[in-house]
């Protein structure tokens, strides 16, 4: 079916199943909530899988034979196919039919993570780690743009979203509790064999649940071009950062890779500029709320999932931690993340997006640089349990992200907003992880070849990532200062249809 209006789908969806005799449908919030709720799994999922790997790495690392320099590439290699097909994602949703997508998404996310816990050797671990973020980048904008699709735009899309955000910041952190309770009691192939499980689930209920919608009378073009430029701009240029320790900043290999990555990035622009049908229609940056939120959500991904990398490593190579109880230290930015979501949904619906979105970005940013003050002798509830609780504020961050990044778009742009945000997350992550982890590594191999003992280089080279990632995220406040609108999200919407930016069908 192609309705436009999800309340059509959804009663149509609910009549597809039954006789003609059967009785009225069932309520359509019940139906629209049911939907949610199967489409918040599979972002809980996606969520989950940029970390999960984590706390497993040592592990990953001595059982495939790894070289300490590329297991970033477990993590990264996810990252980047996911930020960087996920517009592609989001247009092929819009086009061809948004269930149709998430559902062939799902079933690549699938069998990609079936093959990441079978992985004989680390480079097919990467490899598979790529295509398990392909899946997900058709996942992840065909569901945020299906929920955009079941509610209308106001106060009732603001809790569905606010509850999105939440379950995205959640995933993160449950992520890496997952990996280590998993790592600890049954081994790392576990942590891809639980996505089994539940994708297949998924899958056997998206065709029940889920309603059907599309762009009508549009010609299918996808702009494999855009796609192809910018995602090999990315791993170009997050391949040349996580090099540079080795090869050096001013080697002519990485300041070749550099440009043309840039290069790529250019050509990316001028294609986007002059496709009919671009993957990211330079149109939506006429809307400073979509902009604003999508700047600050790169800047919170590179800052957030940075500091989620370099606190892992020091937890483990230097507290000695176990896998387990990593997961378990890092619950408790999770206990604080579920603790602000209501908060920050009710304040974003009566106060004001930007300024719930300026103070969790202060937060998070202070409770990162509050974190490199861990010594090398440190323990956890003295030296990491405040800031890990101060940085559970990025709740504060997603939730808002996630509405002013929608605010003002249309029905036919549904899927390629909802994909350019998640993109812009992903995307600062694998490359806040990839600068970051050269940082910290840069500076303990100087101290280590020094004589420095290693438990001292390791913290001094941490503390340093740490350092980039917090004054990262605050550059994020000033952002959504300036570019996001004043008001609630309602008030926003208002603006931008009074100004012919867009508006969404009700």
């Amino acid at each position: 079916m192609n309705s436009a209006d999800p309340r059509s789908d959804l009663a149509d969806g609910a009549l597809d199943s039954a006789p003609d005799s059967a009785p009225e449908p069932a309520p359509e919030p019940v139906h629209r909530w049911r939907a949610f709720s199967l489409l918040a799994v599979a972002l809980f999922m996606t969520a989950v899988d940029m970390l999960v790997v984590n706390v497993a790495l040592p592990t990953i690392g001595v059982k495939l034979h790894f070289a300490q320099s590329d297991l970033q590439w477990v993590v990264t290699a996810y990252a980047i196919t996911f930020g960087g097909f996920l517009l592609l994602g989001g247009r092929t949703a819009d086009l061809i039919g948004r269930r149709r997508t998430f559902m062939a998404g799902l079933a690549v996310f699938t069998a990609a993570s079936l093959a990441c816990a079978l992985a004989p050797s680390a480079t097919f671990l990467i490899a598979m780690r790529g295509v398990q973020g392909l899946g997900a980048a058709a996942v992840l904008p065909s569901a945020l743009s299906i929920v955009t699709n079941l509610f209308p735009e106001g106060p009732e899309r603001n809790k569905a979203l606010g509850i999105w955000g939440a379950v995205g910041a959640s995933g993160a952190t449950f992520g890496v509790l997952a990996g280590g309770l998993l790592t600890r009691f049954a081994g790392w192939p576990y942590i891809f064999y639980l996505n089994v499980v539940i994708g297949g689930v998924a899958l056997l209920l998206a065709r029940r649940v889920l309603p059907e919608s599309r762009q009508s009378a549009v010609r299918r073009s996808y702009d494999p071009l855009g796609a192809v430029t910018v995602t090999g701009a990315l791993v170009l240029a997050v391949y040349a950062i996580s090099q540079a320790p080795n090869v050096g900043w001013t080697a002519a290999r990485t300041q070749a890779l550099l440009a043309t990555a840039a290069v790529l990035l250019i050509a990316f622009v001028v294609v986007e500029a002059r496709a009919t049908a671009p993957l990211l229609p330079m149109r939506l940056f006429r809307l400073k709320t979509l902009a604003g939120s999508n700047g600050v959500g790169f800047l919170l991904g590179a800052s957030f999932y940075g500091y989620i990398f370099i606190g892992t490593l020091y937890m483990q190579q230097v507290l000695q931690y176990s896998a387990l109880t990593t997961g378990l230290a890092w619950l408790t930015v999770g206990v604080t993340g579920v603790a602000f979501a209501g908060p920050a949904q009710m304040l974003v619906t009566r106060a004001s997006v930007r300024l719930v979105m300026a103070v969790g970005m202060t937060l998070t940013g202070s409770g990162i640089l509050w974190a490199t003050q861990a010594p090398v002798h440190g323990t956890f509830w003295a030296n990491l349990a405040g800031p890990f609780f101060l940085t559970g504020a990025v709740t504060w961050v997603f939730i808002p992200v996630s509405i002013g990044a929608l605010v003002g778009v249309t029905e036919r742009d549904a899927g390629v907003a909802s994909g350019l945000i998640d993109s812009s997350q992903q995307l600062g992550g694998a490359i806040g992880i990839a600068i970051a982890s050269t940082v910290a590594a840069a500076r303990s191999n100087s101290l280590l070849t020094h004589g420095h003992p290693a438990a001292e280089a390791l913290t001094s080279g941490f503390h340093q990532g740490l350092w980039v990632c917090g004054l990262i995220g605050l550059s994020a406040v000033p952002i959504a200062l300036l570019l996001v609108q004043r008001g609630d999200a309602a008030q926003t919407a208002a603006t931008a249809e009074q100004g012919d930016l867009a508006s969404m069908p009700t």
